[in-house]
């Protein structure tokens, strides 16, 4: 599925959040959302995910405007992992995941044993069949954040927005997520804090002070005069002989 965003902005107190943003993300692609702190990434993940309206422009969803789109049928097609999305109920592991498949549930569409192979498929993918009965109270914050994202799979989206999915993971863990999302068969759009795991997106987009200041390939994209207009900082771009990967190594602008 394609996603777009028209011309999009997001006000709030008079303060403008996300200002004249544009973008399209084409089926299957990998998209990597990059900036400083409180440039808007999450705030346009959220409006993409249509859980915020746009003041003004549009969100598309293969070509239909999610302003026409039954709340059923975005949560079909759309699934959202927050970088904090906490719960007082007293909820097993397992049920936590289960949440995915509630846009599916209906009256006429009870709970099968297809949704419980399911289930099980999001928690071996994130490595957590072995949890599945302890309560989410008991998690660790790496581990909760694994079961977000096992919720999302669960769900079975045709995109998946992710906010800076691999915080709070280890490195293993980090490296093991990234590698599944960039395997999935869906378009995702993901925002990164670590620059050189946005190396690995199809293309990417800068937001700085709530605008898209500049889209492209990584490579086009991560200049070192990129790198200090946006976020301050000197990089060496240094390429690995071994796999023609490009690495990003920072220091402080003074």
């Amino acid at each position: 599925m394609k996603l777009a965003a028209e011309r999009v902005d997001w006000t709030v107190h008079g303060h403008k959040l996300l200002d004249d943003v544009s973008l399209a993300v084409e089926a299957g692609e990998t998209f990597g959302l990059i900036g400083p702190n409180g440039s808007g990434k999450t705030t346009l993940l959220r409006v993409l995910a249509g859980l915020r309206r746009p003041k003004s422009g549009r969100v598309l969803v293969d070509g239909l405007p999610m302003t026409r789109m039954r709340q059923r049928d975005i949560a079909r097609s759309i699934s959202f992992v927050e970088q904090q999305a906490e719960t007082l109920d007293r909820i097993e592991v397992r049920e936590a995941v289960a949440l995915g498949r509630t846009p599916f549930l209906s009256p006429l569409r009870s709970w099968s044993d297809q949704d419980d192979a399911i289930v099980s498929r999001a928690l071996d993918d994130v490595g957590m069949r072995h949890l599945a009965g302890r309560l989410w109270h008991t998690l660790s914050g790496g581990e909760r954040q694994r079961v977000h994202i096992a919720r999302a799979l669960a769900q079975q989206p045709s995109i998946l927005l992710l906010d800076e999915p691999t915080n709070h993971l280890d490195i293993r863990h980090q490296l093991s997520i990234l590698q599944l999302v960039r395997q999935l068969p869906v378009t995702v759009v993901i925002a990164l804090h670590d620059l050189n795991q946005a190396m690995d997106c199809d293309r990417i987009g800068v937001m700085d002070a709530g605008c898209l200041v500049d889209i492209g390939t990584p490579r086009r994209v991560l200049t070192a005069d990129r790198l200090q207009r946006t976020f301050g900082v000197h990089a060496d771009i240094l390429d690995d002989p071994q796999d023609d990967r490009r690495i990003l190594r920072f220091r402080h602008a003074l």
